[in-house]
């Protein structure tokens, strides 16, 4: 049992114009959050200490100690303990499960010796002491929460599969190298969005990209009818052989690959021509559409036009669905608010020292994510997904995963 000496304000005062050497803003930081948890616990328990009180919920008993890094140095708390229930200080919020990951990371990084000026910042910034057994017990109990999340058995069918990459730096054989943060998203039969994977590879080859769909057909992923991403032909092959599904082109990037082929004064002209198309009402009026724009760009954006014109079933996909469903099928926005926290998360790192201090990271973050998207609003309506399903309720789950382990 921690025990713990009371002093007022004068006290406290008095011992530190009594000692040349003392820290004056640690100890008074010191007092302050003293003061601090005292009322606190007064509050929690309905009384003050020694006092009686017919409202009071329990008594006090003990301090045990906390060690707490502070931009100030180091402190020993002695937080109280109570009989009944417990208490815990206000101030002391536990981190939440991507910020202990995103400690780990830069604690990980500064105790192998590869940190950059960032993340030594980070390291003052956040006023941690750093050692190697603590950034083991921090890694192995994060680690041990990644993994559950990353190889949890799927259940039921994902019509909708969306899957995206982001570039990170990590360091790999003395060498620091781009790899990407492969993500993928479905909405399941109930109309819910899911976080369903999260791997790490060398490049967006074929081969990364249907190894990366083969182990989530491994782990029960059934029912994909189309499947959203950008135009990587490695990518684009893995689902075709791996998943055997439609697929669309996301939108968003189709056009900001038009952009980038026109010059500046012509990117307004072309996006209001491009699109409207995909707000057509329909795959006909969509096709008619094209036709148009196409017949306009050709004199004077003749590739343009080529890329328009080729692109047209990839693009258009998704009028296949149900109305309702369309816009938010077209691209792979859903994950655009997933890849923006991540790479806020990541950008304060900036150099991983390893492919698992990635993964940690990301997946963290997209288990808050994924927590959120499993308690909030659906996605879609169950009511509108089952015209999805009717088709297969002939066909076994066994089946179908049989059927897909061995495309």
């Amino acid at each position: 049992m921690a025990e713990t000496t009371r002093m007022t304000a004068e006290e406290v005062v008095a011992r530190m114009l009594s000692d040349e050497h003392t820290d004056l803003v640690r100890d008074s930081l010191a007092w302050m959050v003293e003061q601090l948890m005292e009322a606190e616990v007064s509050e929690l328990i309905g009384a003050e200490r020694g006092e009686r009180s017919e409202d009071r919920s329990t008594h006090r008993n003990g301090y045990r100690p906390r060690r707490w890094d502070t931009r100030a140095g180091e402190l020993e708390l002695a937080i109280p303990k109570l009989r009944k229930g417990s208490y815990f200080p206000s101030f002391l919020q536990p981190r939440k499960r991507s910020e202990q990951a995103l400690v780990a990371v830069v604690q990980e990084a500064y105790v192998a010796g590869v940190s950059t000026r960032k993340v030594d910042q980070v390291v003052e910034s956040l006023g941690l002491r750093v050692s190697k057994s603590e950034v083991s017990r921090i890694c192995q109990g994060l680690d041990e929460q990644v993994e559950a999340f990353r190889q949890r058995p799927l259940e039921g069918r994902y019509p909708y599969l969306f899957l995206d990459a982001k570039i990170e730096k990590v360091r790999d054989g003395g060498r620091v190298v781009r790899k990407c943060v492969v993500i993928a998203h479905g909405v399941h039969e109930s109309g819910r969005r899911e976080v369903i994977g999260l791997d790490v590879g060398e490049a967006e080859t074929e081969a990364f990209w249907r190894e990366f769909l083969r182990g989530l057909v491994g782990r029960g992923l059934i029912g994909v009818q189309l499947a959203v991403s950008d135009a990587h032909p490695g990518l684009k092959a893995a689902i075709a052989q791996v998943l055997g599904c439609a697929w669309q082109r996301c939108t968003v990037h189709f056009l900001r690959d038009l952009l980038g082929h026109a010059r500046r004064e012509q990117a307004p002209m072309l996006a209001a021509l491009v699109r409207p198309i995909f707000g057509a009402p329909d795959r006909e009026a969509a096709r008619a559409q094209i036709s148009e724009a196409v017949s306009t760009l050709v004199g004077r954006l003749p590739k343009v036009a080529a890329m328009l014109e080729a692109a047209e079933e990839d693009v258009l996909a998704f009028f296949a669905f149900p109305a309702n469903h369309r816009r938010k099928l077209r691209s792979t926005n859903p994950l655009e608010r997933l890849n923006r926290e991540i790479g806020r998360r990541t950008d304060v790192v900036g150099i991983f020292p390893n492919d698992r201090a990635l993964v940690r990271l990301s997946t963290c973050v997209a288990i808050e994510q994924n927590d959120e998207w499993l308690v909030g609003r659906r996605y879609l309506s169950v009511g509108s997904m089952e015209p999805l399903l009717e088709e297969r309720l002939h066909r076994s789950q066994e089946e179908e995963v049989m059927e897909l382990q061995a495309a």
